[in-house]
């Protein structure tokens, strides 16, 4: 069964085109990734799948309702983490959660057991009574995932879940994405950090100026890459001179120095790790360590995206 379907979507803000007929399906159960630089039509298209905006051209479809024709029964198959927290800094935790409960309209003693139920899943349970303003911004985040799980969604879209959190805050935050995938809740996520959609999106799918460049899982994305290969080595000394001869070496494609290290990009490992041997030996080199690598999502995303030289 399909969760979501983007067909043809596209949004002009004037002579400006934000996204540019995109067509694509989030299959239930997955947590889909939505991967872009800054300006590429990631929130646009966020907007238009959640009714927030209207697109100029296209349409989508949740769990089969017409965004446009059918928005109210679309509207309840779905909860929305906008980038920014959509809470209220002058209520409490318990406020902001039974406020989103009535927008709802899930009964009254419905919406209060499941929102206890939440605020002790997000560790929340013992500042119920507190003012938002005085939570940290990973309590605040917390909140608002739960506010937007209250009405018991099949999908969840999460923009930027994790932006700006602690290292500890984004951990909870990416354990409970998980924990609510696994009870069966499909999740569309946006963010910057592509280690996160590495390790936790099923698909992912890289917007660049608007336009769809490239929709697969981590792993297949990164075997398709191949010229991003790479080779990461330590001698016991370094020289300038060592990068320099390096970058003679027609099979190399580029030569960084990373720390104490040298990471060689190659599309033929084998021959240039034969290379390497040679080298050191011919000039006195002794290898501490070597590594040949494959491709990360990173290095997938700026080279799909002109961010590596091709």
């Amino acid at each position: 069964m399909i969760a979501i379907e983007s067909i043809g979507l596209t949004k002009y803000y004037g002579r400006l085109l934000a996204v540019d007929h995109i067509y694509f399906k989030v299959n239930v159960g997955e947590v889909f990734g939505f991967l872009g630089p800054n300006g590429a039509g990631k929130t646009t298209t966020i907007r238009m799948l959640t009714g927030l905006t209207k697109p100029t051209e296209g349409t989508a479809k949740i769990f089969g309702y017409n965004i446009l024709r059918e928005k109210i029964m679309a509207k309840k198959m779905f909860g929305v983490v906008p980038e920014f927290t959509n809470i209220y800094d002058g209520l409490t935790a318990w406020d902001n959660l039974m406020f989103m409960g009535e927008l709802y309209r899930i009964p009254k003693y419905e919406r209060e057991k499941y929102g206890l139920e939440l605020l002790k899943i997000f560790g929340l349970y013992e500042r119920r009574n507190d003012l938002v303003k005085t939570f940290s911004k990973g309590m605040k985040r917390k909140l608002c995932i739960a506010m937007a799980l209250i009405h018991k969604p099949r999908l969840l879209f999460l923009d930027e879940p994790t932006s700006g959190l602690d290292i500890h805050s984004t951990i909870i935050i990416r354990n409970i994405i998980r924990k609510l995938n696994e009870e069966g809740v499909t999740v569309f996520l946006t963010t910057h950090n592509i280690e996160e959609a590495n390790i936790l999106c099923d698909r992912i799918a890289i917007i660049y100026r608007g336009r769809i460049i490239a929709i697969n899982t981590p792993e297949r994305l990164k075997m398709a890459i191949k010229k991003v290969q790479s080779i990461v080595i330590a001698f016991n000394r370094f020289s300038p001179k060592i990068l320099e001869d390096l970058r003679k070496n027609s099979l190399i494609n580029d030569v960084r120095k990373e720390g104490d290290k040298i990471r060689l990009y190659t599309s033929d490992p084998p021959d240039v790790l034969e290379y390497i041997f040679q080298y050191a030996n011919r000039n006195g080199l002794k290898i501490i360590s070597i590594n040949t690598l494959r491709p990360s999502l990173e290095e997938v995303f700026l080279k799909l995206t002109g961010g590596m030289e091709k």
